[in-house]
């Protein structure tokens, strides 16, 4: 067995083995799958057609058919191979079409000069040599390999710096073992173990690549999930999320503090003026929510017009905060509404020894409620205070 038939046999093996591993890849879209499948099997007829072209040449014995027919073939796949590497990148562009009209014009050019000579000339000991439009071939595949270098810097930009660094440390190993075999031939047969080499490490590019697609898709999922639409404050969802976090710590800090807020007449406003100005009353309520809390904790909106802070702060701080929060929302004002009422309360690690964070965020409903209950109390002459928080 000569030395280039165990190469071309380790790179038509490697070429199977990587069809395994995107069969088996569950991150690769069906459609991707294809288009790997095609690269590699052009890689593969590629490789066997220039085998088959060495081995045929000089064989007598034999009519010149075979021999002219893997050749045609040789010259026609080599070029589509190339291609394929750079349809895998999915680029559409210009040059995309450039290459299917280079790369058709070939075949059609090999198919027609297969018998006439154009290519090549085989002797009566069918021994062959380049025709005299060989050189037609040579700027087709020229034309492919400076497509390949091209499509492999365009499709660089989309990533960031240190995946484009191997990106083109891909390009520099196909584009030297074309480029060593081109130039030196005879025994230097480099071709298709680069190739084969290339795509390996183009579906491990790839598979990073779409590693990193996900979890960024992932990250955005979250963000939006974690993010109130309305406000623009911490969700329903991160709150459950903080708070599990929480009620998981062994003994909170002493200077953990839990606030409830709630606005005041709000289904009054949502009767009267209609939903949308509603939610301006809520937008305007979380903007001052944030604005006094924002360098403590987290602001949540948990409910329609009811907001949570987890946060770490003093007793005075606690205070001031409540203080600061009613002068707010005083000389707050709202394209439709002039007045924005809120009730707060909170609770402190340190007066509930003992206590987990779920449990505080019940004490600091409850000092909240007392403190609606008087606002209602004073505004709507003795109104019965609220047991369901939602009838603001």
């Amino acid at each position: 067995m000569s030395y280039y038939t165990t190469i071309i046999i380790i790179s038509l093996v490697g070429l199977g083995v990587l069809s395994i591993q995107v069969r088996e890849s569950g991150r690769v879209q069906q459609e991707d799958k294809k288009q790997f499948y095609l690269t590699y099997l052009l890689i593969a007829l590629a490789a066997i057609a220039e085998w088959g072209g060495i081995q045929l040449n000089g064989l007598e014995g034999i009519p010149k058919w075979p021999l002219q027919l893997v050749k045609c073939a040789d010259y026609i796949l080599t070029p589509l191979a190339g291609g394929a590497l750079i349809r895998q990148m999915k680029i559409r562009n210009i040059w995309k079409n450039a290459m299917n009209l280079l790369l058709l014009g070939n075949a059609i050019f090999q198919l027609v000069g297969c018998f006439n000579g154009w290519m090549t000339i085989i002797d009566e000991h069918n021994h062959y040599t380049r025709g005299p439009f060989y050189f037609l071939y040579i700027m087709v595949y020229a034309g492919v390999f400076v497509l390949l270098i091209g499509s492999f810097l365009y499709y660089g930009k989309s990533f960031h710096h240190q995946n484009r660094l191997s990106l083109f440390a891909i390009m520099f190993l196909v584009a030297g073992g074309i480029t060593l075999q081109e130039a030196f031939g005879g025994e230097i047969r480099t071709v298709y173990i680069s190739m084969t080499l290339g795509s390996a490490l183009l579906f491990i590019h790839y598979a990073e690549y779409a590693t990193m697609a996900l979890d960024e898709t992932l990250n955005e999922k979250l963000a939006q999930i974690s993010t109130d639409a309305l406000t623009g404050l911490r969700s329903r969802h991160a709150y459950s999320e903080a708070l599990k976090l929480w009620n998981e710590v062994e003994e909170l800090p002493e200077d953990f503090a839990v606030f409830s807020i709630d606005i005041n007449g709000q289904k009054k406003v949502n009767d009267t003026l209609g939903h949308a100005v509603g939610d301006e009353l809520i937008c305007g309520a979380a903007h001052c929510i944030e604005e006094v809390f924002v360098e403590y904790g987290n602001c949540y909106r948990t409910g329609g017009d009811e907001f949570v802070v987890l946060g770490r702060m003093s007793r005075e701080e606690a205070d001031e905060a409540i203080r600061e929060l009613g002068h707010k929302t005083r000389f707050w004002r709202g394209p439709n509404v002039k007045e924005l009422q809120l009730s707060a309360g909170y609770a402190l690690a340190e007066d509930h020894p003992g206590l987990s964070a779920e449990q505080l965020v019940i004490q600091a409903d409850q000092a909240m409620y007392v403190v609606k209950r008087e606002y209602y109390r004073k505004n709507s002459g003795g109104r019965r205070g609220r047991k369901n928080r939602g009838n603001a």
